[in-house]
């Protein structure tokens, strides 16, 4: 995984397209925002947007780039497009989240070392509508093997493009999202022939197991004949 080739095959992909990808990454903030806003009035409403809300446009994003970094050019009804999939996106995202937090308590770096094995799961959805919660973070397991730590250099990578969208109050963060998500949209793609397609036996950790027992009828185990 080549930053330098990520980055510069992201820098050609967004040319020409920022305009609409401003106005989805728009759409999906204020839709959120209103709604945060509305669910002020109930007790743990921001929470609501989050678990509700998010998932739903984080799956979208990620369509949307992997259709800008296949060479499509994306359309507004595009913020909208996880929405197809919602209760796939929630159970993914539940389950990341919980199993990232699990793992956080064993202190800070095992979560965030989990966080980057996880990270793939949103973008394995986008193209595999269908696969199971449990599925999708499986895959982004395989592939992240032995690439967490290219992951985590790559984002580090970007520390001076968001520097410079603070100076500009928040202009340059026009170009600079739309130009970090298609790198890392880029390394999605750079990393995914890594997934093995069989299936292989789950990593023995207590945190997990746990966090399938709470999610045990949402995502329901795999038994072995």
């Amino acid at each position: 995984m080549n930053r330098i080739e990520l980055k510069s095959a992201a820098k050609s992909q967004i040319k020409g397209k920022i305009g609409i990808l401003f106005l989805i990454t728009f759409i999906v903030s204020l839709i959120s925002g209103i709604a945060s806003a509305i669910l002020q009035l109930i007790p743990m409403g921001s929470l609501a947007v989050s678990v509700i809300i998010t998932p739903a446009f984080s799956l979208s994003l990620c369509k949307v780039y992997l259709n800008v970094v296949a060479g499509g050019k994306p359309v507004a009804g595009d913020a909208f497009e996880g929405f197809t999939d919602f209760w796939a996106a929630f159970k993914v995202t539940f389950l990341v989240s919980l199993y990232t937090f699990l793992w956080s308590l064993l202190f800070i770096i095992p979560g965030i070392v989990k966080a980057y094995s996880y990270s793939m799961s949103l973008y394995v959805l986008a193209e595999n509508k269908g696969k199971s919660a449990r599925e999708c973070i499986e895959e982004s397991k395989k592939m992240t093997e032995g690439k967490k730590m290219d992951l985590f250099v790559l984002d580090l990578s970007f520390i001076g493009w968001i520097l410079l969208g603070i100076i500009t109050l928040g202009i340059g963060f026009i170009w600079i999202v739309p130009y970090i998500t298609a790198t890392q949209t880029n390394a999605y793609n750079a990393i995914k022939p890594c997934a093995v397609t069989e299936d292989v036996a789950e990593e023995p950790v207590v945190e997990e197991t746990v966090a399938e027992e709470v999610v045990a009828e949402e995502v329901p185990q795999e038994t072995n004949e």
